[in-house]
């Protein structure tokens, strides 16, 4: 599995502007200096960042752009979603049936059941991280972020215990 370019710059945008969080937002040149991306790679990333609510434009001589929503209020999983997808949906099957027109292992299938447990897995991970838990170093995003592995894994092992 790969992280695309593009969620880990748009992660990385966002972040820029929730830690900076001038006045009046940072523009496309702002960004794109700040990350080292091509002027209009950090636009095409911004206006995906937009239409999805996470962030606003500001108008004006020195207008940029801003959180659209408080950074505790920004579900990583949601923002992942927004710039490349989900790892694993229904359409994935449909979309992988080599030369047939449908997939040899449609009804039996536990490549599927493997791809699924997979993203419930990332699913239910990062839904609990937001962009606030990010937005401090990376030791303290760490130790947030591993606190939160150990509640889930006390969760799934208190779930799948004999007699559950």
């Amino acid at each position: 599995m790969k992280i695309s370019a593009q969620e880990e710059y748009g992660l990385r945008i966002l972040l820029r502007i929730a830690r900076d969080n001038p006045e009046d937002g940072l523009t496309i040149a702002d960004l794109s200096v700040a990350e080292g991306l091509s002027a209009s790679y950090a636009a095409k990333i911004t206006r995906i960042l937009r239409l999805s609510g996470f962030i606003e434009s500001t108008r004006g001589k020195v207008g940029g752009y801003v959180l659209g929503k408080k950074p505790e209020s920004i579900i990583i999983n949601q923002v992942l979603k927004a710039l490349g997808g989900a790892l694993f949906d229904q359409e994935f099957c449909e979309a992988h049936t080599g030369a047939l027109k449908l997939c040899t292992n449609s009804i039996d299938c536990s490549v599927r059941s493997l791809w699924r447990i997979v993203q419930l897995t990332l699913d239910t991970v990062l839904e609990k991280v937001t962009l606030k838990d990010l937005m401090d170093s990376e030791m303290d995003a760490s130790i947030i972020l591993q606190r939160m592995m150990e509640d889930q894994l006390k969760s799934l092992e208190e779930r799948f215990a004999p007699g559950n």
